[in-house]
């Protein structure tokens, strides 16, 4: 494997006041200085506000790429909402990457508006993304035309929550696109969600816990074991939860 990013650095002091500084993965690199990426795929896997797309956005940062998405040659900006932390790693690299792109969902519209604009100074501005507006796609069209057409192999290719975009079905079509473009020389860091995508063969799960990181296999997480255990049996689960709703406030009063 050619590891485009084989690790993260944390250099400098981060300010004890900024508002990642307590972030578990910010804990992490101030405790083990680096993180260390062994797969082709590495996923950044937990619960809402452990810092996931935070760190995916920062390595994005100090790998070159636009903070609201895109290549490296993407220069739009919308709204500077991106932390600092970037301005605190250095990327460990053992190879250049040719083809690279960071796919925010967040910011999937304003991408796809910026590539509206440049095809008014170049029409073929569109061609490499299948040769149709974004625009004028669904949500889950347009992102799966993005990684079918623009991402070539050779790269370095980083997401966050994909799985906002994709159906079910959808989603097993971006794992044969992951598997394509692995087997084509490229390296991906997901963050994510999915306990469909955690699947994938030999990946890294990055556990995201308020304890800590930690590599873990995605049967541990939190998100395969509740999917499973609704899946397996809806009706127990649906049960429980609305019986707890509706137990009167005071029971849970010590």
């Amino acid at each position: 494997m050619i590891k485009y990013l084989s690790a993260v650095e944390l250099h400098g002091l981060v300010p004890e006041d900024a508002y990642f500084y307590d972030l578990p993965p910010v804990r992490y690199l101030r405790e083990k200085n680096r993180m260390v990426f062994e797969s082709p795929v590495t996923f950044f896997v937990g619960e809402n506000g452990t810092g996931k797309s935070t760190l995916l956005e920062a390595i994005a940062l100090c790998c070159g790429f636009n903070p609201e998405g895109g290549s490296k040659h993407f220069r739009f900006s919308t709204e500077n909402t991106h932390s600092t932390l970037g301005e605190y790693l250095t990327p460990v690299r053992k190879a250049y990457f040719k083809d690279g792109f960071f796919l925010r969902a967040e910011s999937f519209y304003n991408m796809a508006t910026y590539l509206e604009r440049l095809e008014e100074d170049d029409p073929c501005a569109l061609e490499s993304y299948g040769g149709r507006s974004l625009h004028k796609q669904s949500h889950g069209e347009s992102f799966l035309a993005l990684v079918q057409n623009r991402f070539g192999g050779n790269g370095l290719y980083l997401l966050d929550e994909p799985e906002s975009a994709l159906s079910p079905s959808r989603l097993l079509v971006l794992l044969t696109e992951l598997r394509r473009l692995t087997s084509a020389g490229s390296q991906f860091i997901i963050s994510t969600h999915s306990p469909i995508l955690m699947a994938f063969p030999n990946a890294e799960v990055f556990l995201f816990q308020e304890s800590g990181l930690r590599v873990a296999d995605y049967r541990e997480t939190e998100h395969f074991r509740l999917t499973k255990q609704f899946l397996n049996n809806p009706e127990q689960m649906l049960h429980y939860l609305f019986s707890i709703e509706d137990t009167p406030e005071e029971k849970f009063v010590p």
